[in-house]
């Protein structure tokens, strides 16, 4: 069953209400013109990463956004999860991990070579999920970012 759709400008307000509920969960601080400014460029064809609704098209329980770049080490284009989310209610039903196998299938059969995600060292459900999904801690990295 396919649960990922590729977002597009149509789906900004259904979109925005979901990322607006992931950051308040995460306590990120972000208002909404802060979430459509960033969403707008992507759902408008943005080269630099993606979003696809998980579940009806209509009726999305949530979204996976990725961005692209290049990687030597990786040997092309790789891609970074930047946000997964499910809504609360219909969280471990699969339907996450199921987001991640189609979306990790799509990426390779489109040239991506490495799916990259962070995740909170403290959260050691969460990184069983991503372990399940065929990720792996990269001994010896750290994530490292500066905002600019």
């Amino acid at each position: 069953m396919k649960s990922l759709h590729l977002a597009g400008p149509e789906d900004l307000d259904r979109l925005a209400g979901l990322v607006a509920a992931f950051h308040a969960e995460q306590g990120y601080g972000t208002d909404a013109p802060h979430i459509r400014a960033a969403l707008e460029p992507i759902l408008a064809g943005m080269p630099h990463g993606a979003v696809w609704l998980i579940g009806p098209r209509k009726a999305p329980v949530g979204y996976i956004m990725a961005s692209f770049g290049w990687s030597l080490e990786f040997g092309g284009l790789d891609a970074m999860v930047d946000e997964l989310y499910i809504r609360p209610a219909v969280r471990r039903r699969g339907m996450g991990a199921e987001a991640l196998q189609q979306l990790a299938g799509a990426l390779r059969d489109n040239g991506v070579k490495a799916l990259h995600l962070e995740v909170d060292r403290s959260d050691d459900r969460l990184q069983h999920f991503y372990r399940r999904a065929r990720f792996h801690t990269r001994d010896g990295y750290a994530l490292m970012s500066r905002a600019l």
